[in-house]
């Protein structure tokens, strides 16, 4: 629960204080680099960790993310430009990497799928403090005019997970070797790497069709078609793709990806069109989206005792629908600016991913053994920070494109038709995440640790 707190506050407290780092620092067009950088980090990185873990235990791994965030936490904390402070979240986001799929493969080992769901509770009451403590300290933080103290307030909070888990947890490893897959992690890291750099500035430091983003948008492709290829004859793959043959992972995986854009969709670009279109003050407009982060921990408490009953994709396709009646509810109300209507909208949307991303994690999990359980948590964790990198990278390049567009990011107007743009993306991700919820396998009511057929 400790574990999961740092990146329960760090999804939530920087998105308020935007506005103020861009003040300080400039570049407003960079700030989706903020987001961005930090989530390719920790998606690259989750699966080398997970393929560690099932090597040296769960234990040493998430110390290890604990102390690079804490690293991370610090060098942010000292950002003198905002290519520094880039450059440092993503030490932060390879940190996360360990600490985020760790925390939840940790429960998938010690705890059956029946105690899943009530120990579910308990994490989900950390994102539910975390809701409100993470955009009221970004907001209070930014309107000081001290949002250096939004990293630095890591500190503590790292020494004392730390702590806690050399002290109180003792794990049983089963202990394999294992050959870490260098070449494919190297080419992912640049596939994804030139696809999100084409995005993000393209239509903005260069043209569409110039030079440069061809060249973006051909190396990643280039690299991540060599990928693939790479993991396919690989011994111990970064991704192993044999997994998505059953069908069970390959629709979990793509259920998370989308749950990964439109959370990132909403929390990452909410905040800045509140401020910009109407001024109101960062702490207000992080209390706002605070709603979707509060709404999600009340759903995931609640939601076990659903899926034992009904089944996994059932669950998960009533939690999305309620997620795409949200999302587009919020494409159409963005034309007229109002902290209380985002805050309600944002509620739901946060209530129905609430009720679909821990269904479908828990039913990945509970279809493996202990040797691929970090494996396919690991894929999970790397689908929701993939689609969340990938989707902050196309709606910055939306945002970016209306704004070039418009009269600049100081025109409340034009802020508005940016934002619009970008709400009406997310509810297409969420339509579509909802498809894929749809292909999952069917399956009964839970017994004891069995995933039914």
């Amino acid at each position: 629960m400790l574990s999961t707190g740092l990146i329960a506050i760090d999804a939530t407290i920087l998105a308020t204080a935007v506005p103020s780092i861009v003040r300080d620092l400039g570049s407003y067009q960079q700030f989706p680099w903020l987001f961005s950088v930090y989530l390719l980090a920790q998606a690259v990185s989750v699966p080398i960790y997970s393929r560690f873990a099932d090597t040296v235990g769960r234990k040493p791994i998430i110390m290890l993310g604990i102390g690079l965030f804490l690293l991370g936490s610090v060098l942010c904390g000292f950002a003198w430009s905002m290519t520094a402070l880039i450059v440092f979240r993503v030490v932060q986001g390879i940190g996360a990497g360990a600490v985020a799929p760790m925390s939840m493969t940790i429960v998938g080992d010690i705890y059956t799928v029946a105690e899943r769901a009530k120990v579910q509770g308990y994490i989900a009451s950390v994102w539910a403090v975390s809701s409100v403590v993470g955009p009221a300290l970004g907001g209070l933080f930014a309107q000081l005019d001290a949002w250096r103290w939004i990293f630095f307030v890591n500190i503590p909070l790292c020494a004392l997970a730390g702590w806690m888990l050399l002290r109180r947890y003792h794990e049983q490893t089963q202990k394999r070797r294992h050959r870490i897959d260098v070449g494919g992690a190297v080419l992912l890291t640049v596939g994804l790497t030139g696809i999100i750099l084409g995005l993000l500035e393209g239509g903005n430091a260069w043209a569409w069709f110039s030079a440069p983003s061809l060249l973006c948008f051909g190396l990643g492709i280039v690299a991540l078609v060599a990928f693939a290829l790479v993991e396919r004859r690989a011994a111990e793959p970064i991704i192993d793709f044999t997994l998505f043959s059953r069908r069970l992972i390959l629709t979990t995986t793509v259920v998370s990806l989308g749950v990964g854009a439109l959370m990132i969709g909403v929390t990452s670009f909410a905040p800045a069109y509140l401020e910009g279109s109407i001024g109101i003050a960062p702490l207000l407009s992080g209390l706002a989206v605070a709603a979707l982060t509060l709404g999600w921990p009340i759903a995931a408490a609640n939601v076990g005792r659903l899926y034992l009953r009904i089944g996994f994709r059932r669950t998960a396709i009533i939690g999305l629908s309620i997620a795409s009646v949200a999302a587009i509810a919020l494409a159409l109300v963005a034309r007229w600016p109002n902290p209380f209507s985002v805050a309600a909208i944002a509620f739901v949307l946060g209530f129905g991913l609430g009720w679909s991303a821990a269904p479908t994690l828990i039913a990945a999990q509970a279809s493996v053994a202990w040797g691929e359980r970090g494996a396919v948590t690991g894929m999970n964790a790397f689908a929701r920070s993939a689609g969340s990198a990938v989707g902050v990278a196309v709606f910055g390049a939306i945002s970016n494109a209306m704004i070039a567009r418009g009269a600049g990011p100081q025109d409340p107007a034009t802020i508005v038709s940016a934002s619009t743009g970008v709400f009406i993306a997310a509810a297409v991700v969420a339509v579509l995440t909802l498809a894929a919820a749809t292909l999952m396998p069917r399956d009964g009511a839970m017994a004891g640790d069995e995933l039914p057929d």
